[in-house]
C-alpha cells in the first residue's frame, strides 16, 4: 500500500474519532466511509467476501444480543428477588 494511501486512511480515522467525541456524528460516518473507501479500493477481493458472509455476522450478533440481554434480565430478577426478601425478613422482626 502506498504511503498517501496510508495516510489518508489514518487521518480520516482519526478524524472520525474526533468528529464523534465532538458530538459531530454526520461528518464522523462521513470520514469513515473515506476510510473504508480507501481500504475498500486496495483490497477489493476481501470486500467481496466480508459482503457475502454480512448476514452470517449480523445473525451472530443478533443472538449474541438475545443472550446477554435475557442474562441482564436474569440478574435483575435474582437482585430484586433477593432485595425484597431481605426487606421482607427486617421488617417481620
Amino acid at each position: 500500500m502506498q504511503n498517501w494511501k496510508k495516510a489518508l486512511i489514518a487521518g480520516s480515522a482519526a478524524g472520525a474519532t474526533v468528529m464523534f467525541a465532538k458530538r459531530k456524528n454526520s461528518l464522523g460516518l462521513l470520514l469513515v466511509g473515506v476510510a473504508v473507501g480507501t481500504v475498500a479500493s486496495e483490497y477489493p477481493q476481501e470486500f467481496k467476501r466480508l459482503r457475502r458472509r454480512l448476514p452470517d455476522y449480523l445473525e451472530r450478533g443478533s443472538n449474541l444480543l438475545e443472550m446477554v440481554s435475557s442474562f441482564g434480565e436474569r440478574i435483575a430478577d435474582a437482585a430484586g428477588e433477593r432485595g425484597t426478601q431481605w426487606y421482607e425478613a427486617l421488617m417481620r422482626r
